[in-house]
């Protein structure tokens, strides 16, 4: 429902703003992310169970994931550039309301909110991406997009722990309040690039539903959109409790479970741009298995409990998996679209954070079991999909092979 609009910005200003729309992501993927090595120390402040605590996570991502749907709609409807400021504007107040939290409840209920409002930024950004760059391009223009979402997931979990003891959590907040204050202020002159990017197409609630018919009734469309459901619970659901895992398996300190997670992220925060570039010339065909199973080894690894000095290098291979999947998916997605940008991306979104969210729900029910059940259970879910993906994605080949 978003046509792409007459001519074409300048490749300046269309890489300066896919930077900012980077910087937009990394920030909001940071606050999702920071609270998961917390866990521990926010269990003692508030007085509440760890399970308990650990449903600020979800409580957050589910929401985000929901509302992803209604937002991809309106911006079709209204313009992406006063969806995606306004949704910028909330995730900056509800981010510094959140400090104002007394109780467990009251922060899992700002986290709902902060989930709610913010879920318009990224998917319009990565459905801005599919209207500026041409489908053999958007790899690597995805890759800043999806490589930024793993450097926050990777700095905000532990620069959340190593925040904390100077700052307490609100101080965590209020700092990544302000600087989602400071990048809306950044990027607002960019609103007439955002804004001549794409036109507003209405529609009325057939045309919606038949788009969603459209997006998932083909075998493209389902196998993706499966494969973004499965995979992002698979990550959700090991990194979000890993930190406690590493706390309770190695005895070991939130700033030190900080440190041991700095890998998560690394490979696609440095090298986001060329996988996508990769995927752009090669295909996808081959790099979606192949991090599929890179993602089921590091959980493997993490099985056969490797020395702590090791567990870095094994966050880094859980993150390649991620950073080799999910942006690729991503790059079918904007394929799949057509005119309906946003409702394409929006359903992507939901179907990644709803996952996120049931991923991390899961894994927790699981722990009183113990982590080697959860780790074993998810691993083998992983290895299943990955197996089948050389099939399910071989026809995912580069334009002109």
């Amino acid at each position: 429902m978003i046509q792409a609009a007459m001519g074409s910005p300048s490749d300046h200003g269309r890489e300066r703003l896919l930077r900012l729309l980077a910087l937009a992501t990394f920030i909001i993927f940071f606050q999702a992310y920071m609270v998961a090595p917390i866990i521990p120390t926010l269990s003692v402040r508030f007085h509440a169970p760890v399970a308990a605590t650990g449903l600020i996570v979800p409580a957050y991502l589910i929401p985000y994931g929901i509302a992803t749907l209604a937002y991809g709609l309106l911006a079709d409807r209204i313009g992406i550039h006063k969806v995606m400021y306004a949704s910028l504007a909330a995730f900056a107040v509800l981010t510094i309301a959140t400090a104002s939290a007394r109780s467990i409840e009251q922060l899992a209920l700002w986290r709902l909110l902060t989930g709610i409002g913010a879920s318009g930024v990224v998917p319009l950004a990565l459905a801005l991406v599919g209207r500026l760059y041409p489908y053999e391009q958007r790899g690597r223009a995805l890759g800043w997009i999806f490589g930024a979402m793993a450097g926050g997931m990777a700095f905000g979990a532990p620069l959340g722990a190593l925040v904390v003891p100077a700052l307490g959590w609100q101080g965590l907040f209020l700092l990544v309040g302000l600087a989602g204050v400071a990048i809306l202020f950044v990027l607002w002159p960019s609103r007439p690039l955002i804004a001549g990017a794409a036109q507003p197409v209405m529609g009325g609630l057939g045309d919606v539903l038949r788009g969603y018919k459209a997006l998932v009734g083909t075998a493209r469309g389902s196998r993706t959109y499966g494969y973004v459901f499965l995979n992002s619970m698979f990550h959700s659901g090991v990194f979000t409790w890993l930190g406690v895992y590493l706390e309770q398996h190695y005895a070991i300190s939130p700033t030190t479970v900080g440190l041991a997670l700095l890998g998560y992220g690394i490979p696609g925060f440095l090298f986001g741009p060329a996988i996508g570039r990769a995927a752009d010339r090669w295909g996808r065909a081959r790099l979606i298995p192949i991090g599929l199973l890179a993602g089921g080894l590091a959980v493997a690894l993490l099985l056969a409990e490797p020395p702590l000095i090791a567990v870095p290098l094994v966050t880094m291979l859980l993150s390649l998996g991620y950073d080799m999947t999910q942006p690729l998916f991503g790059g079918i997605v904007t394929a799949l679209g057509g005119p309906r940008a946003g409702q394409a991306m929006g359903l992507n979104v939901f179907t990644l954070f709803i996952g996120f969210g049931l991923g991390s729900l899961l894994f927790g029910a699981l722990i009183p079991a113990g982590f080697n059940l959860a780790f074993g259970l998810f691993l083998a879910v992983e290895l299943i999909i990955g197996l089948l993906a050389f099939p399910a994605f071989r026809s995912e080949v580069a334009l002109g092979r």
